[in-house]
């Protein structure tokens, strides 16, 4: 039988608490194709996820819903979140658990239903999944962020949802985990909405919905069409653009000629009036009709500019203002190709590997540091920053080192941007601070707020101002998944600002996509098994002088 749930929107208004608009009047239909919704940070996709769950009401409007939906949200865990919990299925198991004990209360068997075997079924999923290891009461805050995920994914598919709206999913999931998803996704043949800037992911989509201020956008095809259709767009609506300044300017003109010859008229008239010997009761009525009619064509004239000047307006509004991101490296300060930092014989803290890890960083280099999750990648970085000691071993660098994780946490979340950047940047006036900070996509508004209200995109803009603008500007930079909760146009943004960086970069990501667009020279893969030192995708692996041989991943330069 054919699969016929939908979500629909109608004229779907909501009003944060604060009474501040989030959007109004959306009106869209979302049927069985796979669908990817996509858009500014802070626009409003997961409300309007929730919305579509009936997680939330709308302030006005109405979202229809045929077939029973399942949610996931970006955030999974609590601190009462088991791996039940992220599966969805406690209150089924908890009910059998009771019934087993002895319990005959109607509503313990109207949960349960026909899933006596959820047990059974979540624990082969998990099996299936290499978790076979999670009872389902273990505590989801004891797993990783990739495991967590995973069981919630799991639960999406357990519960017999008609539609599934995915909120991020590929976020903490390592390259495997990735993978496993998107064979998910391609058995899936009910509904299915994903809300994502993993833009492999975006791929697999039969259609791209964008949520911006104007309101939805609906392109069909996969991402790459819809980024095709953006730039027609874009070309279409700066051809318009330019196209009204210009009939503005015409227009200007032409205007400014009508009014120079009523001048003309008027004072020829007037000229005439004083030499003739009209009365002057004549002479008034002449005066007042010439005034009347100089009245009327400023009015005129004043409501022309009015329209001209809203309708651009209006066409400036369609486009989307991408500035170009300006990015004032710091210069090499040693020489290319020396080195700069060293590991010899360590061992991580709190990861078992098999062997010691040996490496060499150089000068210039910029690699991609790959592997499970649970591999060691944040560690390795932390232990290269000199926040962890290493259980054995040394680890030794010659320059000044930058470590961003995932959170940004160099940057007090009660300290504005602005503050932060001047005190490791005080070689800079302010003046000279803000201009930079505004080639980095920073307004003067949101700089001057404190930073813990900022989106995770422009975090990362001014915890990379604050270290490579620094008095002693980071010639290594760490970076933790730079890539997760960045909306599109800001993750662009940083792969143009990391392709303008000139020191060493190292640089923890699962996002493939996002590796090749900076113009690495190769990667390190964290071993996960009976590996020597690191390896990469294709076995090759760093010798004892650090050199990275490259398999055919497609991250080499």
């Amino acid at each position: 039988m054919t699969n016929t749930s939908s979500l629909t929107l109608d004229s779907v208004t909501y009003a944060l608490p604060d009474g501040r608009l989030l959007f109004s009047n959306l009106t869209e239909r979302f049927d069985q194709r796979r669908t990817g919704l996509v858009g500014r940070n802070g626009v409003g996709k997961s409300i309007l996820a929730r919305l579509m769950a009936g997680q939330l009401e709308p302030s006005d409007g109405r979202c229809l819903r045929q077939g029973r939906v399942h949610y996931l949200a970006q955030q999974p865990i609590t601190s009462r979140t088991t791996v039940a919990d992220l599966a969805q299925v406690r209150q089924v198991i908890e009910a059998l658990q009771r019934i087993e004990a002895g319990s005959t209360a109607a509503s313990d068997f109207e949960t349960v239903g026909e899933r006596w075997n959820i047990r059974e079924q979540l624990h082969s999923h998990l099996a299936r999944e290499q978790l076979g290891m999670l009872r389902w009461d273990r505590p989801a805050e004891t797993l990783s962020g990739g495991q967590a995920m995973r069981v919630a994914l799991l639960g999406a598919f357990l519960g017999d949802a008609d539609y599934l709206i995915l909120d991020e999913p590929t976020n903490h999931l390592d390259a495997p985990s990735r993978a496993a998803l998107m064979i998910m996704l391609e058995r899936w043949s009910k509904g299915l909405l994903v809300i994502s800037h993993d833009r492999t992911l975006l791929a697999s989509m039969q259609r791209i919905v964008e949520l911006s201020p104007s309101g939805l956008h609906s392109y069909g095809g996969d991402y790459s069409a819809f980024t095709a259709c953006k730039a027609r767009d874009t070309e279409l609506a700066e051809r318009n653009l330019e196209r009204l300044k210009l009939e503005r300017q015409r227009q200007a003109r032409d205007l400014q000629r009508q009014h120079e010859r009523l001048e003309r008229h008027q004072a020829r008239a007037g000229h005439e009036a004083r030499h003739s010997n009209q009365a002057k009761i004549l002479l008034d009525r002449q005066q007042q009709r010439s005034e009347a009619t100089a009245g009327r064509q400023q009015r005129n004239h004043l409501a022309t500019r009015q329209a001209m000047d809203t309708q651009v307006r209006e066409a400036a509004q369609r486009l989307d203002p991408q500035q170009p991101v300006v990015l004032h490296a710091p210069a090499r300060q040693l020489p290319p190709g020396s080195q700069i930092a060293w590991l010899r014989d360590l061992e991580l803290p709190h990861i078992e590997h098999p062997h010691a890890l040996d490496l060499v960083l150089y000068v210039g280099q910029r690699l991609a540091l790959t592997g499970a999750n649970g591999s060691g990648k944040s560690t390795l970085l932390k232990v290269l920053a000199g926040q962890l000691p290493p259980r054995k071993g040394e680890c030794e660098t010659r320059a000044s080192v930058a470590y961003l994780d995932q959170q940004c946490s160099l940057l007090d979340g009660s300290v504005c941007v602005l503050e932060h950047v001047r005190e490791a940047c005080r070689e800079l006036d302010q003046s000279s601070v803000r201009t930079r900070l505004a080639q980095l996509g920073l307004d003067a508004d949101r700089i001057t707020l404190p930073s813990g209200l900022l989106s995770g995109g422009e975090r990362l803009k001014a915890a990379l101002a604050a270290v490579l603008y620094s008095d002693q500007p980071a010639q290594l930079l760490l970076l933790d998944e730079p890539s997760n909760h960045l909306d599109l146009p800001s993750l662009q943004a940083l792969e143009q600002m990391l392709c303008q960086y000139q020191g060493t970069l190292l640089v923890a990501s699962h996002d493939l996509v996002f590796l090749q667009h900076l113009q690495l020279q190769g990667q390190l893969c964290m071993p996960q098994s009976e590996l020597h030192g690191f390896g990469d995708a294709q076995g090759g692996k760093t010798t004892a002088q650090g050199e990275v041989v490259m398999g055919d991943d497609g991250l080499g330069a």
